[in-house]
């Protein structure tokens, strides 16, 4: 195998195009204030010698960051982060910015090493889903003129512009319906209520239930670690509990798929069953869920990111998304009480 060559330099292009390194510089920063003789010549010498400039220096200016836009989330294999990622990237490209995307794997310590990484290259704005209970970190970046967006879930104890979800709601209106269909032993199953999306999906659950006249939701409220415990192990235990609901709601994608694994492996074809996010063949198979528009999501993150990086002094903005329920057979099914 033949050595590896080393790369060329802004000194090697300015050597073989006869002009100096200031000149080189010009060319790929500042090109206006370079005659396009000698303009040409850098660019025929930099391809000669396959050289590439250096775009992080080439964005960063006195006191600011680049042209690259960071977003954290939370792991790749959850298809709503690569959707909020696809619409950032669609909204930023074509006013000159790039994505550069880093994973938290949805652990706190994942968070504050990612971030750390990303304000290293000095990016232009930071967009993140946050996982850990406090972002107080961040706010001495933000001071210094970096534009923070919370996505999803609310920043804590920092003062960062947001994008939500309509969370309660839609939840809300989702138990009422199961309600309304003869349903009183409704589930709700996903991650710990610490985490505020799951906050105020549970309240929008648990006030449902309340109108009711069924204030008491324990028997039938699972919040648990989905990374500790299967989504699939939580539901089932739900189901072979003695007083086992008739509905089950769902607080995200992961859980959603957990319970059709559940319901699946005991034949159950009578369980209702409503999840928060939509995911690929839930339309096939007839998932009945509470979606929204997840690229719009990232879209109008973007949008937020790049009115922050023009305005930084601006106040703060929190912006809600709607939410809405496709009904397409699981939520519909009516209460059966299960033979002994």
């Amino acid at each position: 195998m033949s050595p590896v060559q080393p790369r060329a330099t802004l000194d090697d292009v300015a050597r073989l195009a006869g002009v100096s390194t200031k000149t080189v510089s010009r060319v790929f920063n500042e090109p206006d204030l370079v005659g396009a003789e000698t303009a040409h010549r850098v660019q025929q010498a930099a391809a000669r010698l396959r050289f590439r400039p250096n775009t992080l220096a080439r964005g960063l200016r006195r006191g600011s960051g680049t042209n690259t836009i960071g977003f954290v989330m939370g792991e790749f294999g959850n298809p709503f982060y690569y959707k909020v990622a696809a619409g950032i990237e669609a909204e930023i490209a074509p006013h000159g910015h790039h994505l550069l995307v880093a994973t938290t794997d949805d652990t706190a310590d994942g968070e504050a090493k990612v971030v750390d990484a990303l304000l290293g290259q000095r990016i232009g704005a930071l967009l993140i889903i946050p996982v850990a209970d406090d972002q107080s970190y961040l706010e001495g970046e933000r001071q210094l003129g970096t534009p923070v967006i919370a996505i999803d879930r609310v920043a804590h104890n920092l003062a960062a512009d947001a994008l939500v979800l309509e969370n309660r709601a839609t939840v809300l209106e989702a138990t009422r319906r199961l309600l309304a269909n003869g349903h009183r032993r409704i589930g709700y199953v996903c991650n710990p209520a610490s985490v505020s999306t799951q906050t105020e999906r549970v309240d929008g659950y648990r006030a449902a239930m309340a109108e009711a006249g069924i204030i008491e939701t324990d028997p039938w409220c699972r919040l648990v670690d989905d990374r500790a415990e299967a989504g699939e192990d939580t539901v089932g235990g739900l189901l072979d509990s003695p007083d086992a609901p008739t509905a089950i709601i769902a607080g995200n994608n992961r859980m959603t798929i957990g319970a059709l694994r559940a319901l699946r492996a005991r034949g159950d074809e009578t369980t209702a069953l409503i999840g928060f996010d939509d995911f690929d063949t839930a339309d096939v198979i007839g998932v009945s869920v509470i979606t929204y528009d997840p690229i719009e999501l990232g879209r109008q993150a973007a949008q937020l990111a790049m009115e922050r990086m023009g305005d930084p002094t601006a106040p703060t903005k929190r912006i809600v998304l709607p939410t809405w329920i496709v009904e397409r057979g699981t939520g519909e099914r009516p209460p059966v009480e299960r033979s002994v």
